[in-house]
């Protein structure tokens, strides 16, 4: 699925069940693949302050290999990864 990431930004995440996950407020990039690993319910800036970094992103990202569909929203898998 080949989209810009500026089409991303802000779309609200729902799983394939209809659960509202968020917004996207902010993406992971993998530089070597040249696509998006992860997407985040919270800015980077907000989770770089916490304490517990790793605990933190665990918390507000979602693996983009769960993305099932990008249009108006997306739609996640329900299973985790």
């Amino acid at each position: 699925m080949d989209l810009r990431i500026s089409e991303i930004y802000g779309k609200g995440i729902i799983t394939t069940s209809g659960k509202k996950l968020g917004r996207v407020e902010d993406l992971i990039i993998d530089f070597e693949d040249g696509a998006v690993s992860s997407i985040l319910l919270k800015n980077m800036d907000n989770i770089s302050r916490s304490e517990d970094l790793h605990e933190e992103i665990r918390k507000n990202s979602i693996n983009y290999k769960r993305v099932k569909n990008v249009s108006e929203v997306i739609v996640v898998g329900n299973e985790p990864l």
